[in-house]
């Protein structure tokens, strides 16, 4: 089910899909940047067409609740221009705390891996969804079918703003000025795919990155004389890459987390909403840990190699 808005929308970006891709494989090839290969490229378009799938297969669902809280909804926003901008600004709030949460929660991240199993940036990895997502997105935008926002409007501005979070997956475009100040841009969006401790759980936003910036989440790109180069993927690689590993190796790893002999209900708990890489003896660390090491190592150093000592 597409409204005509919708319809027009993936008529219009597809092209310019295949357009970009193109160039940017011309241009990785002609530079030797090594940006796509077929396996990675492939695995992208399965995980696409499986979240298509399963969006395609709910969409009647979560449209007809949206439907039935925009019929009880408590605010009216009459005029064209001001609907719009507000929608907009709401439906990308909202989804930055989508995102944020899974990231922080493990359940939900075991749902999101998928998008950042990649060890590549390129176009395509913007496709590389995070499959069951689908499932519950729609309980996030419920306050805008609640706020008078109709719900084909709020899967359009979606579908809208997620064109723009595919085109920030790239490495061959720099900053870009004085946008870096307002959107999510290719380089904030490096920083966000980037498995380095300093660039965890960064720049979570979709389109505007005034939401990390409010919230702490902020994190700019640094140049090579500021921090190590760029790593992409997981702070772990997968042990098996499948087709079914890539999509429920958390799960599996959940699951067996949740029978160990030695952890209580409390220790259960965290393992499922806790933050991912938490562990009870230490054994794993989560971002923060992470951060809070890498920096404890860095002042080691500096210690070590400060000349009055």
């Amino acid at each position: 089910m597409k409204n005509l808005h919708e319809q027009i929308l993936l008529l219009a970006s597809t092209p310019l899909y295949v357009i970009i891709i193109s160039l940017e494989i011309l241009l990785s090839n002609y530079r030797h940047k090594n940006l796509y290969t077929f396996k990675d490229t492939l695995n992208n378009i399965y995980l696409m067409l499986l979240n298509s799938f399963i969006d395609l297969l709910f969409r009647g669902i979560y449209l007809l609740i949206l439907q039935v809280c925009y019929n009880h909804h408590w605010i009216s926003v009459t005029n064209v221009f001001s609907y719009w901008l507000l929608l907009l600004l709401a439906e990308d709030f909202l989804y930055y705390w989508l995102h944020r949460w899974d990231h922080e929660i493990r359940l939900l991240w075991a749902v999101h891996v998928t998008h950042h199993s990649s060890e590549k940036m390129n176009f395509t990895v913007g496709f590389r969804s995070s499959v069951f997502q689908p499932l519950y997105r729609f309980v996030y935008f419920i306050p805008l079918a609640f706020a008078g926002f109709r719900p084909l409007d709020i899967v359009f501005i979606y579908s809208a703003t997620q064109i723009w979070g595919i085109f920030v997956h790239t490495e061959l475009i720099n900053k870009m000025g004085w946008l870096e100040y307002i959107l999510v841009t290719p380089s904030h969006h490096r920083v966000h795919h980037a498995s380095n401790p300093k660039y965890l759980d960064k720049n979570m936003g979709m389109f505007l990155i005034i939401w990390d910036q409010l919230f702490g989440t902020f994190q700019p790109e640094l140049t090579a004389a500021e921090y190590q180069p760029r790593k992409y993927g997981l702070t772990k690689a997968m042990e098996k890459t499948g087709p079914f590993d890539i999509v429920f190796h958390e799960w599996s790893a959940i699951g067996k987390d949740l029978v160990r002999k030695d952890i209580g209900w409390k220790e259960k708990w965290q393992y499922v909403f806790g933050p991912p890489g938490w562990s009870h003896d230490g054994s794993r660390l989560t971002s923060e840990q992470m951060r809070a090491a890498e920096s404890d190592d860095a002042e080691s150093l500096e210690f070590a190699t400060d000349p009055q000592f």
